[in-house]
């Protein structure tokens, strides 16, 4: 089975990369095929799952080798076709989309292409207990440390910051931002409303 590819981008479509590998062109399947660099410029590594059914074999593939080991459990999910886990990574980063099953949060699944209200559930059903190890800890602690002392100054910052990383606003910028904003902010300020004021300090630098 193939792992990874390592070539040149010949072109690059909406849904799929073709990599020239020494005069080959493979299509490669990716959530976001426009992070991989344009037409022409050095060899790339592309992280490959071959996925072989009866009457085709397809490539999918990914910058990084975390995707591609996310994306590998995500198929594991009954329900979940490679289609379908393509579409949840074009739709949500990987930290925010582990974040979201390390946290049950539903509504932040049910947001990705293809998954219902079932089909998230089986995912924090069955992988919330296999990620141990994807991307270091701060994935499985999208509030910080001090968890307890943000719900109690703003009990809709959590959410709004997992919001936030799954934009792919890293942990750090994040940080930066609250230590700005949470003594801006009311008790009962709304998810929406930290959203916007976290985005307006974190444009402005």
């Amino acid at each position: 089975m193939i792992d990874f590819l390592r070539g040149q981008v010949a072109y690059v479509e909406t849904e799929y990369i073709v990599l020239d590998v020494q005069g080959v062109g493979y299509r490669v399947f990716c959530p976001n095929p426009y992070v991989f660099p344009a037409k022409g410029q050095d060899a790339i590594t592309v992280y490959i799952h071959h996925h072989v059914r009866e009457d085709a074999q397809l490539l999918f593939g990914f910058p990084t080798r975390e995707e591609q080991r996310l994306f590998r459990k995500l198929i594991e999910v009954s329900g979940i076709g490679p289609r379908v886990a393509l579409g949840i990574l074009s739709g949500g980063n990987p930290d925010g989309v582990i974040a979201a099953i390390h946290n049950e949060n539903i509504a932040f699944l049910t947001k990705l292409p293809g998954i219902g209200k079932k089909t998230a559930q089986r995912m924090i059903l069955d992988l919330k207990d296999k990620l141990e190890g994807f991307g270091g800890v701060t994935l499985f602690n999208p509030v910080s440390a001090d968890a307890e002392e943000l719900e109690d100054v703003s009990p809709g910052w959590p959410e709004a910051r997992e919001g936030l990383k799954a934009l792919g606003y890293t942990d750090a910028e994040l940080d930066r931002v609250w230590a700005k904003l949470k003594d801006q902010l009311n008790a009962d300020e709304a998810v929406d409303s930290l959203m916007k004021k976290a985005l307006k300090l974190l444009y402005a630098g």
